[in-house]
């Protein structure tokens, strides 16, 4: 049997050092400690577990479960980077004056996160240095806080007011601006760059242009009936979230997947990264003019995506995953670790390829770099985090699925720039091919599934999962009728976008779509 549920425990001097600061609260799972603290002492919180534990801020989730007693809630989760624990702290805010002390001074991860908070809670963040709107564009009515109980959408209307864009002024510098309608298939988002001659000075950008109130989607509906919304928030990342979902709930349930079930859910994940790590690597390799490169690529996606069809009966492996296990078992008569190391190879091939021209090559060193330092600062996940020198996997720091019991290694480079991120790319590609066969060559007889027990009402339970892009979270809780209460869900497209503009400051224009695509971050998994 295998579990999401991580292995490593709080240590004792966490505990000790909470006393007097935090109130203990009865942990659910062996892996977390949850305790409940005042607003005003949540920064002497935050910096405690940072400084002398090394804890790291994963994530602020409002919610107003308490609102009938004139009160919101907002979580504070924290992880250790590597010894597999967490932190759940809770502090209540009066509904009659929400507010939260700001650690954005302190976070840059946090300031996106109390931002988002604002626009959708109308939990102000006092201290905040940039209390402009993340979320709401200008149409939104001041008074309107979409994710509370009983919001009703008012009738929009733009004033054609222009967002308050932070302008960089001087001689010789003039804007450019991108979008949010592109001359392509890609989802909206608007750029705007200040420009000198050609080099970059600044860039920001401006999403959520495909916000679909995701997270309100949730609400109401019963746990089992969420999993095709969550294969929905990104679609290229329909297994990374369907999986994180369930595995919330599996953890709120407090139960066990089957041990066929956890080795086929790795399976899942590996395909989902692989084809699309072998598309991005193409469409970096396109960006540089070398369009024969992102022509085989895409030949290989293809076979790929006809193995997830022959595999789970969906090119994007949908419906292959429910609360408790797996819908769907290994194919009769399918070599899938044959057919993805014939691929793979294949792949190989193209790459070598890329790598011998040094038109490419030029291209892609010292492009669009992202020191490590920033990122660590702005909280960078998975190939982005990798790519500059941080070595984080939640498949190895939080093992979930079968992962604690497979052999891989994890991909780390350091120079930060495009070709980092383009090669940790193919260095995971080969990591997927032999999980993929090593979860098949030890995969165990018994059932696919297991019934999801009722769930407690009002306990969040929260689950990570290491998606392609990198740590996908969802923190669900379910009302006293066993329907969804509150979904939250944080795509590591929400950190790592802001960090595109650090990339590319002192790049030039042309080479915007290059570093972009070295990011390929999702509008729709950030713009819920």
């Amino acid at each position: 049997m295998s579990t999401g549920v991580t292995t490593g425990r709080p240590p004792r001097a966490l505990a000790d050092a909470l006393a007097g600061l935090a109130t203990a609260l009865p942990s659910p799972r062996p892996a977390e400690a949850h305790v409940a603290v005042e607003r005003a002492a949540v920064p002497r919180l935050a910096q405690l577990v940072r400084d002398a534990f090394g804890a790291e801020l994963r994530a602020l989730i409002a919610s107003d479960r308490r609102a009938d007693r004139g009160a919101f809630e907002v979580v504070y989760l924290f992880a250790h980077p590597r010894d597999g624990w967490f932190l759940h702290a809770t502090a209540g805010v009066p509904a009659a004056a929400p507010a939260i002390a700001s650690l954005a001074a302190t976070s840059p991860a946090a300031a996106r996160f109390e931002r988002e908070i604002q626009d959708l809670f109308g939990i102000a963040a006092e201290g905040h240095p940039d209390p402009r709107p993340l979320v709401k564009h200008g149409f939104w009515p001041a008074d309107y806080f979409p994710l509370r109980k009983g919001a009703v959408a008012p009738a929009l209307r733009d004033d054609g007011r222009p967002f308050p864009f932070v302008e960089v002024a001087g001689e010789g510098v003039y804007e450019i601006p991108v979008g949010p309608v592109h001359a392509g298939i890609i989802e909206p988002g608007h750029f705007r760059f200040s420009v000198v001659g050609e080099t970059i000075i600044d860039m920001k950008a401006r999403l959520y242009w495909t916000h679909k109130g995701t997270e309100k989607l949730f609400e109401g509906r019963a746990p089992a009936d969420g999993v095709a919304l969550a294969e929905r928030i990104s679609g290229d990342t329909s297994v990374g979230h369907a999986l994180a979902y369930c595995q919330a709930l599996e953890a709120a349930a407090g139960m066990q997947v089957p041990a066929r079930a956890a080795r086929l859910r790795v399976v899942l994940l590996e395909m989902e990264r692989l084809y699309n790590h072998v598309a991005d690597f193409g469409m970096i390799a396109n960006d540089t003019g070398f369009a024969v490169a992102h022509a085989h690529c895409f030949r290989v996606r293809e076979h790929l995506l006809r193995l997830n069809k022959r595999l789970a009966g969906h090119r994007l492996l949908r419906g292959a995953l429910v609360p408790g296990g797996v819908a769907i078992d290994a194919p009769a008569g399918l070599d899938l670790p044959g057919e993805v190391e014939a691929a793979l190879s294949d792949f190989e091939e193209t790459v070598a390829l890329s790598l011998r021209s040094t038109l490419v090559v030029d291209r892609l060193e010292a492009t669009g770099v992202l020191p490590e330092e920033t990122a660590r600062d702005h909280g960078a996940l998975g190939f982005v985090a990798r790519a500059s020198g941080i070595d984080a996997d939640v498949r190895r720091d939080h093992p979930f699925a079968a992962y604690g019991e497979l052999a891989f290694r994890v991909p780390v480079h350091s120079a930060g720039d495009v070709k980092a991120r383009a090669l940790v790319r193919v260095e995971e590609t080969r990591e997927s091919a032999r999980l993929i066969r090593q979860a098949l060559d030890g995969l165990p007889a018994g059932p696919l599934a297991a019934p999801l027990p009722p769930l407690p009402a009002l306990a969040p339970a929260f689950a990570l999962v290491e998606g392609w892009r990198g740590a996908i979270l969802h923190w669900v809780t379910v009302d006293a009728a066993g329907r969804l209460e509150r979904v939250k869900v944080v795509d590591p497209s929400f950190l790592n976008w802001p960090l595109l503009s650090y990339a590319l400051a002192d790049t030039i224009v042309p080479d915007f779509p290059l570093c972009n695509k070295s990011f390929n971050q999702s509008y729709s998994g950030h713009d819920l």
